[in-house]
C-alpha cells in the first residue's frame, strides 16, 4: 500500500495558523476548524469538505455566531481545540471554543494576567449546536466564563457534554436539556488533550503525571489510578505523559491513544477489565533517538488516530533527520531536521505496524497532525498545524479499505 495525500489549504482564511479539530459529523462529512491564534483580533471559521466540488466550504465565523466580535478588545474566539462532538439522533454537531488569540490591539494574551479585567478577559468558551441537516446554528451558550475549552465529549445517551477547561484544568459536565454547567473538580495543571467515554458512561482522561483519571457519574466521583501510563523510563518519569489523541475501536471495547510528550507512546486501553482497565504499551510511536539531544514536542509527535473501513488503525507520526552528536544543534530548527509526516497502519489483532504513505504539503513540513477522521466515502482526512494558511489533507483509500458506513460508530469526542 502506498497512500497518496491531497493538500487543501484554508485559502478562505489565509491567516489561519492551526487546525486543531477535524471530525466526521453526524452526516458523515468532514468538518474542520480554521483557527487563527497568533494574529490579534481574528477568529476561527468552521470549514467543511465539499466532496462534489472537491474543495472546502467556509460555513461561518465563530465570533459572529457566538456574539463576541473579534474587535471587542477582549481575547478572541480564535480556535476550536479538540472540541467537535456529534449527535447522531438529531444531526447536531456540538463545538466549543478555546482561548489564546490576543485582542485586536495587543500582541499577545495571558489568561492569568487579564483574569480580573472585564474589558480584556476572554468572555468564555462559546458552545454552539450546529444543525448539519439545515446548515444552521440552532443555539449558542457559554460553557464557562473566562476559560477556554481544551477538549469536548458527548454522552449522547444521557444528553451530557464533558469538557476540560483552560487554564484551570477543571472537568465540567454540561446538561444539554437544562443548559447548565457543573464543575466536577480540578484535574491538575497540564490539560490532557482528550477525553474518552466507556460503555458504562464513565469519562476518562489523564493527570499531569500520566495517571488515568476517571469520572463515574453513577457514583459522582473523580478517581485517580495509582499506575502511570507507558513512557520512556530512560529520561521520563510520566510527567506530561497525558492523552494527546484517543480513538475508539470499531467494536467499542477498547481505545487506542497517543501521549503528548517527546517520544510519545501508543497505548491500548480496555476500560472494562479490572478495577482500572487493562493498559497495553504498544511501544514508541516515533523514531528512537539520542536522549542527550533535546527534541521539542512539536517535532517529535504522533496524532490523527482513526479507524478506516478496513478495521485497521491509521495515524501520522513524525520522522526527522537526527543531528550528529558532535555538531551544534538547535532543536527548533526545522529546516535542519526536515520533519515529515508518515502515515502508519496498525493491525489490531497482532498490533503489527507498517508505513503506508506520507503526507506532502507543497510549501511546508507536514509532520504535525492533531486529528484524523474517515468520511462516509471511506477516505482518510488529517488536520495540520504549521505555516499559514494551514489546511487539511485528504488521503483517498483503495476500494478494499472502503465501506459506506466507515465513520460508524461515530467518535463522540474531539
Amino acid at each position: 500500500m502506498n497512500l497518496q495525500s491531497e493538500w487543501f489549504p484554508f485559502s478562505g482564511h489565509p491567516l489561519s495558523d492551526s487546525c486543531w479539530s477535524l471530525s466526521a459529523g453526524p452526516d458523515g462529512r468532514i468538518y474542520a476548524a480554521a483557527c487563527c491564534e497568533s494574529q490579534p483580533g481574528e477568529t476561527v471559521k468552521l470549514v467543511r469538505y465539499n466532496e462534489t466540488r472537491h474543495a472546502l466550504d467556509y460555513l461561518f465565523d465563530l465570533d459572529v455566531k457566538a456574539g463576541d466580535p473579534r474587535d471587542s478588545g477582549r481575547a478572541t474566539q480564535c480556535k476550536i481545540h479538540y472540541s467537535f462532538a456529534p449527535s447522531r439522533h438529531d444531526g447536531i454537531l456540538f463545538m466549543a471554543t478555546h482561548l489564546s488569540g490576543p485582542p485586536i490591539d495587543l500582541p499577545a494574551y495571558s489568561p492569568w494576567y487579564f483574569w480580573h479585567d472585564p474589558e480584556r478577559c476572554f468572555k468564555g468558551a462559546a458552545l454552539l449546536a450546529y444543525d448539519t441537516k439545515r446548515d444552521s446554528v440552532v443555539w449558542t451558550d457559554t460553557l464557562y466564563p473566562k476559560e477556554g475549552c481544551r477538549c469536548l465529549l458527548h454522552d449522547e445517551d444521557r444528553g451530557l457534554l464533558y469538557s476540560l477547561s483552560y487554564p484551570r484544568d477543571h472537568l465540567f459536565v454540561f446538561d444539554i436539556a437544562r443548559r447548565r454547567s457543573r464543575d466536577l473538580g480540578r484535574i491538575g495543571s497540564i490539560n490532557a488533550q482528550a477525553l474518552f467515554l466507556d460503555r458504562r458512561h464513565r469519562v476518562w482522561t489523564t493527570s499531569d503525571y500520566g495517571h488515568l483519571v476517571r469520572y463515574d457519574p453513577d457514583r459522582d466521583r473523580v478517581e485517580v489510578s495509582p499506575d502511570v501510563l507507558p513512557h520512556n523510563p530512560v529520561f521520563q518519569t510520566g510527567w506530561h505523559s497525558v492523552f494527546y489523541d484517543v480513538a475508539p475501536s470499531p467494536e467499542g471495547d477498547c481505545v487506542y491513544a497517543s501521549t503528548w510528550i517527546a517520544q510519545p507512546h501508543l497505548i491500548r486501553i480496555w476500560p472494562d477489565e479490572g478495577v482500572w482497565g487493562r493498559v497495553e504499551d504498544l511501544g514508541p510511536a516515533t523514531q528512537e533517538r539520542d536522549p542527550h539531544r533535546p527534541v521539542c514536542t512539536f517535532l517529535d509527535h504522533c496524532g490523527g488516530l482513526t479507524f478506516a473501513g478496513d478495521g485497521k488503525l491509521y495515524y501520522v507520526a513524525s520522522r526527522w533527520n537526527a543531528p550528529d552528536l558532535h555538531q551544534e544543534h538547535d532543536p527548533f530548527d526545522l529546516a535542519a531536521q526536515n520533519p515529515r509526516g508518515i502515515i502508519w497502519q496498525l493491525e489490531p489483532e497482532t498490533c503489527a505496524r507498517r508505513e503506508v504513505g506520507e503526507l506532502v504539503r507543497p510549501d511546508y513540513y507536514a509532520h504535525y497532525v492533531p486529528r484524523g477522521a474517515v468520511d462516509h466515502n471511506g477516505d482518510l482526512f488529517f488536520a495540520h498545524v504549521g505555516r499559514p494558511p494551514v489546511g487539511i489533507f485528504r488521503v483517498p483509500m483503495p476500494a478494499e479499505c472502503r465501506r459506506p458506513d466507515a465513520p460508524l460508530p461515530l467518535r463522540m469526542w474531539g
